[in-house]
């Protein structure tokens, strides 16, 4: 006879929880993107995360958390501004910095005295949550691919990052994320000295949490967290990417047509001809939910390049345009300096040769 607790609950979920209390990695759909978990509370659990992902240590995971959890048992100071967030708006894909509790294994925040917590949607997330340690733990989930790589939107993006023996005990399958890129984070550990700060861009805008705050978080200051997602260059393929605006991108294409150069497209608006292409909505949600598979698709295309469409810019954009910019990092100026080769090489070859 089962538990009653466990009655109505999918095998593969108890599974999972099993897998985790006994210091485990398990991959799970979140509504932004899908999380590779383990136990916040076991640091030889974390240290598995970091190194099964390639994850530098000083760089801190977000730590989930059941619906209606106890914030005191993770964070030190609870501000009220935590509190009227976390009503408005979790379960859902928003991230509050919060100074750590003494009792929670600095692993996490990778040495600081911060932590990122954030209450996911997705209900196999949420089952999840729930039956681990009886709803009472967190699980310590950065994003369940490679360190740097396209994050995981379905349960086979993960497969494929991980493969056989990759080090992680179970996936859970959730179909595709319906945000598709990662959560909003703002830093609440400094409301007396600095304000709210917005240090990742996403879904929950910086808008929004004004509205429910009284206060518009600031942009990110040399002193701020490091929180997840925030370097540099992330979320990168490895082909790769540039950023072209419309008319620039369409001369691209053109001066690539017959050359030797191959180009993979991302673009939401008319565009020439392309090896490989994928066309995004033209609205910011629809362009985020599809973005991560894309990069994929055309990461797989045998092309040498991705150039992709800038999208608009404006508030509802910023997420997009942030995960492209760090996924372009390093590698736009290179793209652009193969496009140039081409084009003079295509010139070169259309010049007349004068006769005597």
């Amino acid at each position: 006879m089962r538990h009653p607790r466990h009655r109505g609950v999918n095998q593969d979920i108890l599974n999972a929880a099993r897998a985790l209390e006994q210091g485990g990695l398990v991959a799970f759909p979140t509504e932004t993107v899908y999380g590779l978990g383990a136990d916040a509370e076991n640091p030889r659990a974390v240290a598995a995360i970091y190194a099964a992902k390639g994850r530098p240590q000083d760089h801190p995971v977000i730590v989930h958390l059941a619906p209606g959890a106890e914030l005191g048992y993770w964070a030190s100071q609870i501000p009220p501004e935590a509190i009227a967030l976390a009503a408005a708006f979790w379960p859902g894909p928003l991230t509050m910095i919060l100074k750590r509790a003494s009792n929670i294994d600095p692993a996490v925040s990778g040495g600081q005295d911060t932590i990122g917590l954030r209450c996911p949607a997705h209900p196999v997330a949420i089952a999840l949550l729930q039956q681990f340690k009886g709803g009472r733990g967190g699980l310590a989930a950065p994003s369940a691919n490679k360190f740097g790589n396209v994050s995981p939107t379905t349960a086979a993006h993960v497969r494929e990052e991980f493969g056989a023996g990759g080090g992680v005990d179970m996936v859970l399958e959730g179909g595709q994320s319906e945000v598709g890129i990662e959560s909003t984070i703002v830093d609440l550990s400094r409301l007396s000295t600095l304000g709210p700060v917005l240090l990742r861009p996403g879904q929950v805008s910086a808008a929004a949490i004004g509205q429910v705050i009284g206060r518009l978080p600031q942009a990110p200051d040399a002193a701020a967290p490091r929180a997840s997602g925030t370097l540099a260059s992330h979320y990168a393929p490895h082909t790769p990417v540039a950023l072209l605006g419309t008319a620039e991108l369409a001369e691209a294409l053109r001066r690539l047509q017959g050359g030797t150069r191959k180009a993979a497209l991302i673009y939401f608006s008319g565009m020439p001809p392309a090896h490989a292409a994928i066309q995004l909505p033209s609205n910011p949600d629809g362009y985020a939910h599809a973005l991560y598979a894309a990069l994929r698709d055309m990461d797989h295309a045998g092309a040498d390049m991705i150039l992709v469409e800038t999208p608009p810019q404006g508030e509802a954009w910023l997420g997009v345009n942030d995960r492209l910019r760090r996924a372009a990092h390093g590698s736009g100026e290179r793209v652009r300096a193969l496009l140039a080769s081409e084009s003079n090489a295509t010139t070169t070859a259309a010049r007349p040769v004068a006769s005597n």
